[in-house]
């Protein structure tokens, strides 16, 4: 596995933005793929999502029916209330949170509904599907603010230095 520094790991993500953007337009998917998952494990494996949480605090994933549905009946809510109280449209017409950090994000940086959160936060960052393929813009958002995005981008492009 390749040596990836995680110091300053947002300053050379800033840096590396035009490389990203470059290999995930170029890249073999069926190789990415076979890549992600020693990178996804070992990216979770060395840091600490309970110590970042910047995912939580800057932004918010997509409440979608399912989500809605569950999530209220977990807080033993209406639906309509759950999304009145905490949810609101976005400019592409999904509900997202209405404030940051989210409202279910607690001063320990631990989910208060980690069991029924969002399938976008179950899935968050997407370092082990092709999503990290097919939505570069996305890949590209998210590493410039979560350290395991940015580990398995570096990863794949050392793969390919090599």
């Amino acid at each position: 596995m390749p040596e990836i520094k995680l110091d300053n790991w947002e300053k050379r993500s800033g840096e590396h933005q035009k490389q990203y953007k470059n290999y995930l337009q170029r890249a073999d998917k069926n190789k990415v793929l076979k890549q992600l998952p020693d990178l996804h494990d070992e990216a979770f494996a060395k840091i600490d999502c309970l110590k970042c949480a910047n995912c939580c605090r800057n932004y918010s994933p997509r409440f979608k029916t399912p989500d809605i549905k569950r999530i209220s009946k977990h807080l033993q809510m209406k639906e309509g209330d759950f999304i009145e109280t905490y949810l609101r449209l976005d400019e592409e017409g999904d509900y997202v949170a209405k404030r940051k950090p989210c409202p279910f994000l607690g001063e320990d940086n631990y989910c208060g509904i980690y069991d029924v959160r969002p399938s976008d936060c179950e899935r968050f960052p997407y370092t082990d599907e092709d999503v990290i393929i097919k939505r570069p813009a996305i890949t590209l958002k998210n590493s410039s603010f979560c350290p395991i995005t940015y580990f398995v981008l570096e990863g794949l492009l050392q793969a390919t230095s090599k």
